[in-house]
């Protein structure tokens, strides 16, 4: 069994509250700069950064003994630094703080000394040393001064203790081993799920093995039908059991898309597979007290945290699979915050199914796995949709109002932060000033960092850090100092990466805004995707294929693999409306046209229809006349902001054998656009409104812009492709089974372009041209008129 320094120190030692989880986090530059700083400072003598290990085998009466043998523990690390002294060596423990210096003495922190102590035996048995000087040497960020505390041990004190944490952790090492054969032995056993695979599953399969066999990533449009969840999970799992991978993330936009991976999973435990599996579930949903601070002197499931979460974890780990619900009963079992345990248990599950931002976002990330890589499997479902969380992920921004509420709250509180808060806002207005000149419309884009701005910040944090260290009460506003404090954390780290990819965005209307933009997100992703082994990306609609592998991290070589739909082409009847605009500046004459439209295509059978819009305000327009012209049929609307129970209501009302038609009104792109499966007669049609163009607006035309001047892609890649992917994903919806038969309208006079057409899937070969409602009508018509088409195998549902 292998385990780093600093997880055995931690899971045997760990003791505490549990304290916000990313304060001093934005001291991550300084504190790499400070180790740099201090290992050159010390000149030849200094070896910075040895690895060390060492392979504990226990004696006899300690051995554990399993299946497969006896337990050993092989526990690495690597040492800040070794100095040669005439004395003798030592090892060199480096740790920045933002506290006083004076406050710092030898039992600050016990775990800095177990660290330390175990760095020191490996060197001494390595090197065949009777004793070893240990150092922790701490380093003030705000000052650049250092204090060293140093003791001296001896060979016989320093095994001592290293045995004694080894033997404390081998009982657990041994829960695990024997774990990981019983899992591994499962997996071997498990046959696929289904009789037969689907038409493309079989290839999807076999590609995403080979992915992860040999190290790399895969970009896969496999389009709905083709069963692309266990078509992942599959092999994912049978390479676990070789060895090739160590976890498996499955890795969703959406709360839907983790049920469906929540379920295939399911089905595969149902049939003899044995796994711990683990959903992350957003911190606010779970949180046992939500008017409280997340603070050990607010909350009591934060303090003394660490004094129970390791009995927790034990206690968990005999459970198999670890939902939202059982994570809730046992964090209350054990007075735990359940998020944060939940990211305590995602280190011991097998299958972890989260969102985007647990892999890829600076803010959240799950550093305890990624800060040194391994030998992870992403598993990216519905890809298409990381694209724009990337780049809001990657970018940053602040506004002023917030600052300025905060300073009248805190005002007569403290003087301190009052100060600080005060030197935000003259820096906020500078700004805002050098917005209005750049751009008396008050938008400004420029390529340089606003570094003044990102100093005053960087210096508010500290205070902020400060304050919270020593506060000796409570006060109402903490709660949105905390909230302000996360988000100048955000910015000041984003700014450490800021470079070409970025601009300053500023933005002065009713509000002041300051944004980091980050315009392509694709190194960024391509750093976080190289802290795992492998990735899989893959989704319904990921075409052009070479857009999504330039904005998604992809290079030359990574495996790309496009599938065709599995369903008989004929069950889908498109047609095109070539004589209307939907062009912004032409909507208004649209209206009316395209209620007639939608009445066309949805008379000649009753049924479930749903129809697409590019905006909320042209879905009303269009809505009213329809609903005032045809009385006879039912209608429903989406609506901005729709909450869970409201989105369940829309749903429910496409029934199958429905006793009369319904017709619902979408947003495309929206939470109905993708992800719903309506089987059946549940859906027989969809009409899609335009093209699916983002907005104009000045972030996308920031965009356009700098993709324009590095591959004269700027419309394409801002405009035309994420569109087109909105379309394709509204047309997926009506095919969801081999049984399923419907029509697709297309109203827009560009999908007949040559540029649009040669980006349609090889299954739209035969397309139906209209320019008015009656033609709409008898093409449609004649597609019901049809005997129903055989229909495929049924066994892999």
């Amino acid at each position: 069994m292998k385990v780093s320094v600093r997880d055995l120190v931690e899971f045997v030692l760990k003791k505490g509250d549990l304290q916000p989880g990313l304060l001093g986090a934005a001291r991550t530059q300084d504190g790499i700069k400070a180790h740099q700083f201090i290992q050159r400072l010390n000149g030849t003598d200094y070896l910075p950064e040895v690895t060390l290990s060492y392979l504990y085998v226990p004696q006899e009466k300690q051995a554990v003994r399993t299946p497969n043998g006896e337990i050993s523990l092989e526990v690495k690390g690597r040492a800040d630094g070794i100095i040669k002294r005439e004395s003798g060596d030592c090892v060199d423990e480096i740790k920045t703080t933002t506290l006083d210096l004076a406050l710092i003495d030898e039992s600050l922190s016990d775990l800095h000394w177990a660290q330390a102590q175990c760095y020191a035996f490996m060197y001494a048995v390595r090197e065949n040393l009777e004793t070893m000087e240990v150092q922790l040497t701490y380093y003030q960020l705000d000052t650049a001064e250092t204090q060293k505390i140093n003791k001296w041990f001896s060979r016989k004190e320093l095994t001592e203790f290293f045995f004694d944490l080894a033997e404390r952790y081998l009982a657990w090492a041994c829960k695990l081993q024997e774990w990981s054969i019983i899992r591994d032995q499962s997996i071997r056993e498990m046959p696929f799920p289904f009789r037969t695979y689907r038409a493309g599953q079989r290839d999807l399969a076999v590609a995403v093995y080979q992915t992860i066999k040999h190290r790399q990533k895969l970009f896969a449009q496999a389009p709905t039908g083709i069963g692309k969840t266990i078509g992942t999970l599959f092999p994912a799992l049978k390479a676990m059991a070789e060895g090739l991978t160590v976890q498996i993330f499955y890795l969703t936009a959406k709360t839907i898309t983790r049920t469906v991976a929540e379920k295939a999973l399911s089905a595969l435990q149902a049939g003899g597979l044995r796994l711990k599996r683990l959903t992350l579930t957003a911190k606010k949903k779970v949180c046992l007290m939500p008017e409280a601070a997340c603070l050990p002197e607010e909350c009591p499931f934060a303090k003394g945290y660490y004094d129970r979460l390791r009995g927790a974890v034990e206690d968990m780990f005999e459970e198999e699979i670890w939902t939202r619900q059982v994570l809730e009963d046992y964090a209350r079992k054990h007075s735990l915050c359940p998020f944060e345990f939940s990211l305590e248990m995602a280190v011991w599950a097998d299958v972890i199914i989260g969102d985007y931002n647990y892999v890829f976002d600076p803010r959240v990330y799950l550093k305890r796995f990624f800060l040194d890589g391994g030998d992870y499997t992403f598993l990216v479902d519905e890809a298409h949709n990381l694209v724009d969380r990337a780049r809001e992920m990657y970018s940053a921004e602040l506004e002023k109002e917030a600052w300025l509420n905060l300073k009248r709250l805190i005002k007569k509180d403290n003087p301190k932060l009052t100060k600080s808060l005060t030197r935000v806002n003259a820096a906020l207005s500078k700004e805002k000033k050098r917005c209005l000149a750049l751009n008396e419309l008050g938008e400004s884009v420029e390529k340089e960092l606003p570094a003044q701005l990102v100093q005053v910040l960087s210096r508010f944090v500290k205070d902020v850090e400060s304050y919270l260290k020593t506060k000796q009460q409570t006060f109402t506003w903490q709660e949105p100092l905390l909230d302000l404090y996360f988000q100048t954390l955000s910015f000041v780290r984003t700014s450490e990466s800021y470079d070409s990819c970025y601009v300053t965005y500023r933005q002065s209307k009713k509000d002041f805004k300051i944004k980091l933009f980050c315009l392509d997100p694709s190194i960024r992703l391509k750093e976080a995707l190289a802290r795992g082994r492998t990735a899989v990306l893959f989704s319904a609609t990921l075409s052009p294929m070479d857009y999504f592998m330039n904005v998604l991290g992809g290079e030359e070589t990574s495996y790309k693999l496009s599938l065709a739909s599995p369903f008989p082409a004929e069950n889908l009847h498109l047609i095109i409306h070539l004589a209307i605009s939907t062009k912004f500046k032409q909507r208004a004459w649209s209206y009316d046209l395209i209620a007639e439209a939608i009445a066309a295509a949805t008379q000649p059978q009753k049924g479930n229809y749903l129809v697409f819009f590019p905006s909320y305000e042209y879905l009303a327009e269009v809505y009213q006349r329809f609903k005032a012209q045809n009385p006879s049929v039912a209608v429903v609307q989406q609506t901005s902001g729709m909450i869970e129970e409201e989105r369940e209501d829309f749903l429910a009302n496409f029934m199958e054998q429905p006793e009369q038609t319904l017709v619902g009104f979408a947003l495309m792109g929206g939470i109905f656009g993708e992800g719903i499966d309506l089987i059946g007669d549940r859906l027989s049609g969809a009409v899609v409104v335009g093209v699916g163009l983002p907005q104009i607006g000045m972030e996308r035309e920031i965009i356009s812009t700098y993709y324009q001047a590095g591959n004269r892609q700027g419309f394409e890649f801002a405009y035309m492709y994420p569109g087109l992917n909105k379309v394709l994903q509204a047309v997926g919806r009506v095919i969801r089974t081999d049984r399923d038969r419907g029509f697709v309208l297309l109203i827009d006079e560009r999908f007949a372009l040559s540029k649009y057409k040669k980006l349609f899937p090889v299954e739209w070969r035969d397309i139906h041209y209209a320019t008015n409602a009656g033609a709409v009508r008898q093409s449609i018509e004649g597609f019901w008129a049809k005997a129903d088409p055989a229909v495929g195998d049924e066994a892999n549902e």
